[in-house]
């Protein structure tokens, strides 16, 4: 039988996060299996980014454990955690491409600060990737000359440069329109299925999280109130979660702790 670390890329255990005296995530412990598409999902304030954040290593925790491929990256020093990361890529939400420098350059940066190889192999490596996103011919443009979709891709492109075991996704569907966005969850569907690569992707679109997730992680003010498969998702009866799934407005009344978390702890 397969040990449960290898049946998980990622296992996180008693994680806690303060900001100040507030408790953003509660003790949360969650698994992400190996090889599928994990999607963290919640409203505005529920401490999603701030778990991604911990996930990618920008984060030290109060407490907790962070475990990838079985090793804590909680208890990592530095260049410890650099040598993981590197086994990483990160679509951030805004794609966060270097406007100074074209699409082909953005994409070669990692490839040039990781990899010893000679610059006709980076560019081959290059246009490898921007073909796999859909953005063949346009290695010379800069990112104020690409659409919102077109940036994304070119952030997934450079997120995809050397290969990575995971990949994180913050909110890749923000920003854009519904036929771009279901181009974008395509594209995660195509890296899953055809590299078998394990994809964690932070959203609150219902749209794609039915359309590419094979495991859903759901936090509710620092707590998880749901893990599991996407079909008992759908047929939770947790009122939380069914308050989401159907779109039902908040009635309680907010404290200035609940602002705060909206504010810092998303």
């Amino acid at each position: 039988m397969m040990s449960a670390v290898m049946e998980n890329a990622i296992e996180v255990t008693g994680l806690r996060t303060h900001y100040g005296q507030r408790e953003i995530l509660k003790g949360i412990s969650i698994a992400i299996p190996r090889g599928k598409t994990s999607v963290i999902l919640g409203g505005s304030g529920c401490g999603k980014s701030t778990l991604l954040k911990h996930l990618i290593g920008l984060l030290r925790p109060t407490a907790g454990k962070i475990a990838i491929n079985g090793r804590d990256i909680a208890a990592m020093d530095e260049e410890e955690l650099n040598r993981v990361r590197r086994k990483m890529g990160m679509l951030f939400q805004g794609a966060a491409l270097l406007n100074s420098l074209t699409v082909a350059e953005n994409v070669a940066l990692p490839i040039r600060e990781h990899a010893r190889l000679n610059e006709s192999t980076v560019m081959i490596m290059v246009r490898m990737k921007l073909d796999l996103v859909g953005l063949s011919g346009f290695e010379n443009f800069y990112p104020s000359q690409l659409s919102g979709g077109m940036k994304k891709r070119a952030g997934l492109a450079r997120a995809i440069a050397l290969d990575p075991e995971l990949l994180f996704f913050d909110e890749p569907s923000a920003g854009l329109d519904p036929v771009t966005a279901a181009g974008l969850d395509d594209l995660i569907l195509k890296l899953r299925n055809v590299f078998g690569i394990t994809i964690v992707v932070v959203t609150h679109e219902l749209p794609s999280v039915f359309t590419i997730a094979d495991y859903v992680i759901m936090l509710d003010a620092g707590e998880v109130i749901f893990s599991g498969i996407l079909d008992d998702l759908r047929n939770s009866q947790n009122e939380r979660v069914r308050m989401f799934l159907e779109r039902r407005p908040e009635t309680k009344t907010y404290s200035p702790d609940d602002y705060f978390r909206f504010i810092v702890g998303d």
